[in-house]
């Protein structure tokens, strides 16, 4: 067994706080990342896991994360801890980061326990909180703390961002659609465990990451929200059970557009089902399409050959925003080990505009789809509004 993992001069000592299943886990995906050196700035000291080291031991995951902690304690020297309040305190010198990957109502706890044990940043994954007025209690009490926080908001700094982007601001008169697709399967079972595991809701989830772009570069926030239209052709909301058994009320794809009391205008779509490929797509005033980039491109496409042969199995999303994911940590991890600033990423004042717009679009959406759905099929207790879907259940 090597000695204890410990930073070096100008490397961040990382704890991972929530680390979750191997393959699946947001958190195994960070942590296999900083063990493969792929963020020089961090380095991966602690993994905090109280549910495969508590409960979970014994169930589903629980053999593949021991395997997973016996290699990275046996080979990179990563201590793990029940709870956060086990980890030892900070050496002299060192610069502690805290990347919270843990259920998103454990979070406000969470930055509490990590500012105790020393943390002076903290890497949030989104949304960061439930709700908005957690989300404030939380940046006061970081300030209060002197303690920076950086949100996981890694579109922000993706390539088919930017791109569109710069293509947009020079095409006068052009629109931005900004598209976000995940990979579950259309049916009943598949939803109703993804509505019930992200409780929250769509807004509050898969598509916060489209709202903090929408925060950072458009200028959007609900005190600047002129008008929202939403796309009854494309959008589809259904109530399906999850695992448990009870119901859950979820947008499985929404589409529509924003306009700002300041003159900016800009769509987003999102679809649980819509494959593995993000994009953002430019279009002139008559919708015609003049521009689109999209996630993975060709470059990353190889990157995603080789990550699939690497890690059989994971979540595909992990592939595709591989380089995404090691720029914000990079990034984060250096501003905590020598101050540089962390350009372009979000700031927990971005998160709390972004999930203040997911608060006020999730009712205002689901009004103006209420119509269509209220006459829309119903199969085995499932709400349809696609014709595809109810064959499909």
């Amino acid at each position: 067994m090597v000695e204890f993992a410990t930073p070096s001069e100008n490397q961040a000592e990382v704890i991972l706080i929530g680390c979750g299943c191997p393959l699946r886990g947001m958190g195994w995906y960070h942590a296999v990342q900083m063990l493969g050196n792929e963020c020089p700035s961090a380095k991966l000291c602690h993994i905090v896991e109280p549910w495969f080291l508590g409960g979970g031991a014994d169930g589903p995951g629980g053999p593949e994360f021991a395997e997973f902690q016996k290699k990275s304690e046996e080979e990179h020297g990563v201590q793990f801890h029940k709870s956060v309040a086990d980890l030892p305190p900070v050496a002299e010198g060192v610069k502690r980061l805290a990347l919270i990957s843990g259920r998103t109502v454990d979070n406000p706890r969470l930055l509490t326990e990590a500012i105790a044990a020393g943390c002076s940043v903290v890497y949030l994954e989104k949304p960061g909180a439930p709700t908005v007025a957690e989300l404030e209690a939380m940046k006061k009490e970081a300030a209060d703390a002197n303690v920076a926080i950086c949100m996981g908001y890694n579109k922000n700094v993706c390539k088919y961002v930017r791109k569109a982007r710069e293509f947009a601001a020079s095409t006068p008169g052009s629109h931005v659609t900004f598209v976000s697709n995940n990979t579950y399967e259309p049916t009943a079972a598949s939803l109703g465990e993804c509505f019930e595991r992200n409780a929250e809701g769509m807004l509050k989830n898969m598509a916060i990451h489209e709202l903090a772009l929408l925060a950072s570069f458009y200028d959007v926030s609900v005190d600047n929200i002129e008008s929202v239209e939403a796309d009854k052709d494309f959008s589809s909301m259904q109530t399906l059970a999850g695992p448990s058994g009870k119901e859950w009320t979820d947008f499985d794809k929404i589409k529509f557009t924003i306009k700002t009391k300041t003159g900016k205008e800009v769509s987003v779509q999102a679809d649980r089902c819509g494959g593995d490929t993000s994009y953002a797509m430019v279009s002139d005033a008559d919708g015609i399409e003049l521009f689109r980039h999209s996630m993975p491109d060709e470059e990353d496409k190889a990157n995603v050959s080789v990550l699939e042969v690497k890690y059989p199995g994971a979540m595909p999303y992990f592939f595709s925003q591989d380089p995404d994911y090691i720029t914000v940590k990079e990034r984060v991890a250096k501003l905590c080990a020598t101050g540089e600033e962390a350009k372009e990423i979000a700031t927990i004042d971005i998160a709390i505009a972004a999930l203040s717009v997911a608060e006020y679009l999730t009712p205002v959406l689901r009004e103006k789809l209420g119509s269509e759905n209220a006459g829309s099929s119903k199969v085995e207790g499932v709400v349809a509004t696609d014709p595809a879907k109810v064959a499909s259940q």
